[in-house]
């Protein structure tokens, strides 16, 4: 886990500018992909090559037939899927970071003036370096969250096209140098597969909670709106709330009908 100890401190970092979906993506992200990638995955994957058993004993055959069943291994599949979809992430940290640095040196400058000198206010955080997020935060963090889902979609993909998604106990191979078609058998293959299907699971469940977290920003940006458009939909309503010379005339007005009539 010492290797994962740096991406994992950045992206607590980000648990505190998230929504709250978001922090749940965190804490699947970290939990139940890195923490049991870090722990188990070595243990249960170690021995894939070095415990296949082919039925030759040609020199570089079962090579050449461990490469043929595994392109990429899947330890180090997972280890670049889950470093491809926290990038994003951590540009949006980079961005929050920049935001924050920025709004502490204008207040600064509020502090060593006057308030009237200084046009602008930090629209973003607070003093306590809390983000809101909205306007330019908000577009990228929604940018992140479709790039994560683009992402996490490639590579579920790309995981079913190069191996599958079920760990097949034998392998046929007849790549040179191997003398004839060959059959490979791998270990634990029950184990493995099992272990496959998990991430998968923890994958699936990930896009389902960016997907979740897209709807949850929409709708809390829809309800923005309608907080802000119904003070003045109420003034349109009722003009005579500006003020009362409308009210007067409306008056006079009919003062006239009545002695006409």
């Amino acid at each position: 886990m010492g290797e994962w100890g740096f991406l994992s401190s950045l992206l607590h970092k980000v648990q505190s500018h998230s929504t709250v979906v978001g922090k749940v993506w965190l804490s699947v992200l970290f939990i139940f992909r890195i923490m049991i990638l870090g722990a188990g995955a070595e243990k249960v994957w170690g021995d894939e090559q070095s415990k296949m058993i082919c039925n030759t004993k040609q020199p570089g055959c079962k090579n050449v037939c461990y490469d043929h069943a595994f392109p990429i291994s899947h330890i180090r599949f997972w280890v670049l899927q889950i470093i491809f979809i926290s990038t994003p992430t951590l540009i949006y940290l980079g961005h929050v970071i920049h935001v924050i640095h920025q709004e502490n040196k204008l207040r600064e400058r509020m502090q060593n003036h006057s308030g009237s000198e200084v046009s602008k206010r930090p629209r973003y955080s607070d003093e306590k370096g809390h983000v809101t997020i909205k306007g330019n935060l908000l577009g990228n963090y929604m940018a992140s969250i479709l790039f994560r889902i683009v992402l996490e979609v490639a590579f579920i993909v790309g995981q079913y096209y190069l191996y599958g998604f079920v760990m097949d106990p034998r392998v046929v191979c007849s790549r040179a140098p191997c003398p004839f078609t060959v059959e490979c058998f791998m270990s634990r293959p029950t184990e493995k597969t099992i272990f496959i299907i998990f991430m998968l699971v923890m994958s699936c469940l990930s896009l389902a909670l960016n997907v979740a977290e897209i709807f949850y920003l929409a709708c809390c940006r829809s309800s923005r709106r309608k907080s802000k458009t119904v003070p003045a939909a109420a003034i349109t309503i009722h003009p005579s709330l500006n003020g009362g010379p409308a009210r007067s005339e409306t008056l006079h007005l009919q003062d006239a009908s009545h002695s006409t009539a």
